[in-house]
Formats: structure tokens, sequence, C-alpha cells
């Protein structure tokens, strides 16, 4: 995924600490290596990038008061269970949600955290982060319009908006990292127009541009989110944001499904990137974005598996694919291939996340990798292509994946966490939850 596409045969990778020293074909340097791991039949990848997640929704996946409903009545029916969340719900959340992730061979990951009941505080996902060893973007976000001031989430999950700016403050302050290679970056990340003011999202953008972070809310995700714009604000979702600085290259947007010409050509112009989410877009019934027009445009594209009530599942692989096949579905054939789709997950991440440090294979990077038996049965047959055979087959699931030079699945088994553990204490913490 270097700027010439390069696919490697019989290749190598040298990396030392955290970063790749060097790649080359043929015969590996034999001098100053600690360490040799015969990859041998496999295919290596750069590390996927998940680019939209709401971690804390593993603990309401499949709620039958939920499983039939758009976006609007979804989030009003569980806007009351997630009001009962707890610190332990989020720590516990966040790592099953990462678990998924990196046994898709996703590295990096952002999380948009925008709720804080009973003492929850975005600490408790970074801290899990940290455990888990995955590299993080956590995004602060917030809700400050009620149900009493017009908005949609409940009075007693919003928050006041001073409070809101001091404790993002707070957590950049206390976790951003900018350095090259970071694993923890703070993301400034309101939760969408109905939840937020438009002061909270002017100022949010001028605190964020004060320390220098990125900025990431909700936008165009369906007709009804757009209909409240031009009912609330008398604007597209596009102009909205444009005219609360909430466009450039240190901005990306969620779904974006029902984004129109003009706002393509916004972002476009102003280097504003798109998590698409295709699997969340379908399962809520919200479209399939213009994901091809905005690329051909210029708009910077990754993906998400956005939150897991929405999805129901978290894998990014199998989000690669699916973007590639609903491409198809809206544009014909040849509307994205295999390869397209890993660029979309790789590279396409990265310069959404605002980062130049992952997402490649080259000298200077993160050694942040996914790596492939091709010996699968999903591979049976696809040899001729593995790279095309890596969308077009799948899902698969990847023998190893390293975060900064470190296996963190090994064998396809995570080497930082009891698995098993995790999962049955968020079993218990789901029912807890969901029944009250």
């Amino acid at each position: 995924m270097d700027e010439a596409r390069t696919e490697l045969k019989s290749g190598w990778i040298h990396i030392i600490g955290g970063k790749i020293v060097a790649v080359g074909q043929g015969e590996a340097p034999a001098v100053g290596i600690d360490e040799v791991v015969d990859l041998t039949g496999r295919l290596v990848c750069p590390g996927l990038i998940n680019t939209h997640h709401h971690m804390f929704q593993s603990l309401t996946r499949a709620v039958p008061t939920a499983q039939n409903s758009s976006l609007f009545g979804w989030l009003q029916a569980l806007y009351p269970i997630w009001s009962r969340l707890t610190p332990e719900m989020i720590r516990v959340s966040t790592q099953i949600a990462m678990a998924e992730l990196l046994l898709s061979g996703c590295t990096t990951s952002s999380d948009h955290l925008y709720l804080f009941p009973n003492g929850a505080r975005l600490d408790d996902s970074i801290e899990a982060a940290g455990e888990i060893g995955m590299r993080f973007h956590a995004a602060r976000g917030a809700m400050s319009i009620g149900e009493s001031a017009g908005g949609l989430p409940p009075d007693s999950l919003v928050e006041r908006e001073p409070a809101i700016l001091k404790d993002t403050q707070r957590v950049i302050e206390a976790y951003h990292d900018s350095s090259d290679g970071a694993m923890i970056r703070v993301v400034v990340a309101p939760c969408s127009p109905f939840s937020v003011s438009q002061g909270l999202m002017a100022d949010s953008a001028q605190l964020a541009r004060q320390y220098g972070v990125s900025m990431h809310t909700h936008l165009a995700e369906d007709t009804d989110d757009v209909a409240y714009s031009l009912a609330k604000f008398g604007r597209t979702p596009a102009r909205y944001a444009e005219g609360l600085g909430w466009l450039g290259p240190d901005v990306w947007h969620a779904h974006c499904v029902q984004l129109d010409r003009e706002g393509i050509g916004l972002f476009a112009a102003s280097g504003t990137g798109v998590a698409h989410c295709p699997c969340s877009n379908m399962r809520l019934g919200s479209g399939i974005a213009p994901i091809g027009r905005m690329r051909k445009a210029g708009v910077p594209v990754g993906l998400g598996v956005d939150g897991s009530a929405s999805n129901d599942s978290g894998s990014l692989i199998a989000e690669m694919r699916q973007a590639m096949l609903l491409q198809r579905v809206k544009y014909g054939a040849g509307a994205m291939t295999g390869r397209q789709a890993l660029e979309i997950a790789t590279r396409g991440g990265a310069q959404v996340l605002n980062r130049t440090d992952i997402g490649v294979i080259a000298p200077g990077m993160a050694a942040d990798l996914a790596i492939f038996d091709l010996t699968d049965l999903a591979f049976a047959g696809a040899l001729h292509d593995p790279v095309g055979a890596l969308a077009l087959c799948g899902p698969v699931a990847p023998l190893h994946t390293l975060v900064n030079g470190r296996f963190v699945v090994r064998d396809r088994r995570l080497t930082t966490i009891d698995l098993g553990k995790l999962v049955h204490r968020h079993n218990q913490l789901a029912t807890l939850l969901v029944n009250g």
C-alpha cells in the first residue's frame, strides 16, 4: 500500500521496536536480527484501520426493541438502557470491541464515546485500550440538547456545555500524544447536529484547533438526519458543518450516506474525511453511501464498523468486503475492486485519522501488520490472486496481528488478555444493563 501499491512475492519486513526499518524481496538481511518469523505461505498487509465505532454498544447487541428501527427510533429505544452504563461496563465493552477488531486484522481504531452516566469517563476506555494493546483514537463525544430543548436524547443523558469543554480539554492534556507512532490520540467529537447546540459545535472546533487535535461527528446519516438539518438550521448538513468550522483535513464525519453533490464538492475541496459504515447503514436502512463518487472527487474515505448495536458485529475485514459489494450493487460490477477496498481499509483510514505513520508497509512506518494464512479454506482455489481474494473470498480471519511491532494476536489467539474470562464478564454486564 505504498505510493506505487507494490506487491512483493517472497518479501521480507525488518522491524526494530515498533517501527519498520526496511522492506525487500528475496534474501532477507541476516545481521542484527534477534528473531525471525517465517511467513512462508502467508499474505501480509498493513493493519486495518477502523475510523468509527461506539464500543459501549457491544453490550446491547440485538436488543429486541431496537432490532427493526431506523436511526431515530433505534436511538430512542436504546437511550434508556444506555443511561445505566457504569465505568466497568465501559472498560469491559471497550476490550470486547477491540478484541473483535484485532481478531479481524484491525490494528488502529477510533471510538466515539458520547455519553457518560454514573461516573463513566473517557479515561475508562483509554485504560482498557492500553491493557489490550490497540492503537487508539479516543473521541470525547458529548450530547447537550435533551428532549426538553428539542433534541433527541433524554435530558438525563446530556451534559452542560461548559463541563463538556472543560473535560474535553482535560483529556487532551492528560492523554493526547501527537508524536509519530503514538498509541493514544484524543479527538474532539460532539455527537451529532440533533444532540448538541451550534454553539458547542463552534466552541469544540476552536478548542480542537487550539490543541491541534482532530474533530469528528455524525453527519447526513439518513433522510431523517437531513430533514432535521433543513428544518432546524435551514441548511443541508454539509452547509451546516461548513458554517461552524467543521470542514478541513483535521475533520472527519461518520456515515454521510445522504451527502449531496454539493456536499461532496465541499468535502473534497476542504480535505474533509468520511467514515464509511456499510453494515450499519444497511442494518438501519439508511442507504448506500456514494463512496465511489466521493473518492473520485478526492474525498478521503476510511471504513468504520460503527457501534455494535447497529452493526451487531465488529469485523473490519467483513466491513471491507461489504463496502466493495455495496458499491457494485449501486454502480455496477466494476465500481470497486478488492484492492481498492483494501486501500480504503488501510491508507484511506490513515488519511481520515490525519496520520502519516500507519496504513502502509514502508520504512519509517509503524509496524502494524495483518497476516493471513493462505492455506485457509477461504483461500482455496484463489492463490492465483491472494490480494484480490482477501476481499472477494472473505470474510477471513488473520493468523497474526501485530501492533507497534508486538504480536497482539498470535496463532489466532489474543496474547494480552484472557478472552474467555472477558466474554463471560461482558455477558454478565450486558444482562444487568439490558434488564435494569
